[in-house]
């Protein structure tokens, strides 16, 4: 999962150094199918953290709102970008001209009966669907996915098999998680929630991004992708 390709220096430096986790970690051989995710915030954390594009590192992004905790395991998808392709599906799904990609790496929630007690880690997700979100006239796509051979989530094939409840709280969280004490609201808004296969969509759509965007990194992108 987290292989730099098979050059020999690439992988004396993924031993010698950590990875950076959106450009150094692949999103997986089986993508989009199954892919790597790596996890930003747990249900626990009263800040949102995000990674810093340059270093790599987590940093504080912002307090969470009072009581609104985020309820699931959230973070990115390695090696995506939401610009161009992403925007042009975005547009297509909710009949909207003029959309732009938000500029950042595809985003993921993921679902499992286990604790994780802390962020920054690499997990193995299948995606099952995914909520269309508008943030401010950007396409901020937010796949959901479940863990991989989780007992309680690792049988649902599509977002159809979550419980309302459930999809409902993400909602909420999605539409309240901008309002900051003491910021401007955003216009945030869900156009609509679809299921697995746009879900396999909008990643591939991100690949193709951020192959775009990062062309000299082509050494790391994860054999046969681009064709599927």
């Amino acid at each position: 999962m987290g292989r730099l390709g098979g050059d020999p220096i690439q992988r004396l430096m993924s031993l010698m150094f950590k990875a950076h986790p959106w450009h150094g970690v692949s999103m997986g051989d089986k993508a989009p199918d199954i892919v790597t995710a790596y996890i930003e915030i747990v249900p626990t954390d009263t800040v949102k953290y995000e990674v810093d594009k340059e270093s790599g590192f987590l940093k504080v992004d912002r307090p969470q709102r009072f009581s609104n905790y985020c309820p699931v395991y959230y973070g990115l998808v390695p090696q995506t970008y939401c610009g161009e392709k992403v925007a042009g599906l975005f547009g297509k799904r909710a009949k909207r001209k003029g959309m732009v990609g938000d500029g950042d790496p595809l985003d993921i929630c993921v679902l499992t009966e286990k604790t994780i007690p802390h962020s920054d880690i690499l997990l193995t997700a299948i995606p099952i669907g995914g909520f269309s979100l508008a943030d401010g006239g950007e396409a901020d796509d937010k796949i959901i996915a479940v863990m991989k051979s989780d007992a309680a989530y690792g049988e649902y094939k599509d977002i159809a098999d979550v419980p309302i409840t459930l999809i409902d709280r993400l909602q909420h969280y999605f539409l309240t998680y901008k309002q900051a004490p003491g910021t401007v609201e955003h216009k945030v808004e869900i156009t609509s929630v679809y299921g697995r296969d746009e879900a396999l969509k909008v990643i591939r759509a991100s690949h193709a991004d951020y192959r775009a965007k990062f062309p000299e990194l082509e050494s790391l992108w994860p054999a046969g992708m681009a064709e599927r």
